[in-house]
């Protein structure tokens, strides 16, 4: 169990420090092209916004993983399926 949660802090932290790369870059990118300097609340928004997507894709990931390992995917009804030949 504690392994787990270790594994667990570990994701968390290396999402947590994504999350900054990217918003750091995005960020630069944006005085880049011109956009002028971010505000505080564009600096917030930002942050929010790319958190939520690694949020996003990291949940979405782990029900994909979680599914595959419980044999949801085996499961499945393919009979009606359009692009499926007729055995």
């Amino acid at each position: 169990m504690r392994r787990r949660a270790i594994r667990i802090l570990l994701s968390l932290a290396t999402a947590v420090v994504v999350a900054g790369v990217a918003t750091w870059g995005l960020g630069l990118c944006w005085t880049w092209i011109g956009g002028g300097a971010l505000p505080l609340h564009g600096w917030i928004a930002m942050a929010l916004g790319v958190t939520g997507t690694i949020a996003l894709a990291w949940g979405l990931m782990a029900l994909a993983f979680k599914s595959d390992r419980e044999g949801w995917d085996d499961r499945v009804d393919n009979r009606r399926d359009p692009g499926r030949r007729g055995d």
